[in-house]
């Protein structure tokens, strides 16, 4: 059994970090080569880092969570198979500059962060749900220059080169959106196009309605990537390939995120899959589709951050423990017949 150190940190004398003291676990023992095959333009993380379930899977010591969210994050980014995080709490409130270089400090130079942006600005105000940090009644909907006060320059200034994507993931838009794309889609033109150029920005939907030829030409003009979802909004992540077209293939790193098993939702798969320890439901259709669509990204030169949610098939690192497993294996060259 793992040792809980949750109340033991005091015990310890200093002369280590927290994240010596928290350790990383080891890889599995078919996983010893494994890092070095996998393709140099490919990073894989995880939707955050303070899960304590993930003891002996990410962290050699069990740790409360507490622990993991202010320091837990040094240890995570030692494993040799975690490249990148998502940064998920920022969708509810921005972090400041100095939030950020407190992250970016822990991690080296070629970790990658991806930053969601604060859902006041993807979410038109008559769809806000309470836990919003938001002043009441103000509209921030694409408002720009919140979104270069509050989300970008913070993000930039504070991460540096370790900034892997800003994320702009829009809810279900709902009425008049949904009836009138072209609405929504020349309103994302705009915001998109005025704000400052250097960050890597990515969008991601939930309107399945808006996938097409009119929105990847919005991304395209100003520069943009499509952040592909696994989603049960969504289409497979080939299919929203095949709609968007050339226009997926675009410079820069194409985030890719793994979020919800498509027979559960939200709430149902955090009860369902607590403590996210383990695999409870396997999926592999999504795996191999992932994978399918790794191998295109990557063929035509981009880079890849792939993040995993816990709720996509009960245990993020072990959804991408699998990942790896198979694009090593379909990169090995087939045995010849006998």
């Amino acid at each position: 059994m793992l040792p809980d150190l949750a109340t033991q940190f005091e015990l310890f004398s200093t002369g280590g970090s927290d994240a010596d003291l928290i350790g990383v676990a080891p890889l599995p023992p078919d996983f010893d080569h494994l890092p070095g095959k996998l393709p140099d333009g490919l990073r894989l993380g995880t939707s955050s880092w303070s899960f304590p379930g993930w003891a002996g899977l990410v962290y050699g010591q069990r740790v409360g969570e507490q622990m993991l969210s202010r320091e837990g994050l040094g240890a995570y980014s030692r494993h040799p198979l975690l490249r990148a995080v998502g940064v998920d709490r920022t969708f509810y409130a921005p972090l400041s500059a100095d939030e950020f270089r407190h992250h970016a400090v822990q991690v080296p130079a070629d970790f990658r962060f991806v930053v969601k942006a604060h859902a006041a600005l993807t979410t038109p105000i008559d769809r806000q749900a309470r836990n919003i940090a938001v002043q009441p009644d103000v509209d921030r909907f694409l408002d720009l220059d919140y979104a270069i006060e509050r989300i970008v320059t913070p993000a930039v200034e504070g991460l540096g080169e370790r900034l892997g994507a800003l994320l702009f993931q829009f809810p279900p838009l709902g009425l008049p959106y949904a009836r009138e794309p072209q609405l929504f889609l020349e309103a994302l033109g705009r915001f998109l196009q005025a704000l400052p150029r250097g960050p890597q920005y990515a969008v991601e939907l939930r309107n399945r309605e808006m996938l097409g030829p009119e929105y990847a030409d919005v991304l395209a003009r100003n520069g943009v990537t499509h952040c592909f979802n696994v989603h049960p909004r969504m289409p497979s992540v080939l299919d929203q390939a095949e709609l968007l077209g050339e226009h997926s293939w675009l410079s820069g790193a194409v985030v890719i995120r793994w979020m919800l098993h498509p027979s559960q939702d939200y709430e149902a798969a955090r009860e369902r899959y607590f403590p996210f320890d383990r695999i409870v439901d396997p999926d592999a259709t999504n795996r191999a589709a992932v994978a399918t669509l790794l191998e295109q990204i990557l063929g035509r030169g981009n880079e890849a951050i792939v993040i995993a949610n816990n709720k996509a098939e009960g245990c993020a690192p072990l959804t991408l423990f699998g990942l790896a497993r198979e694009l090593v294996r379909r990169a090995q060259p087939p045995e010849p017949a006998p």
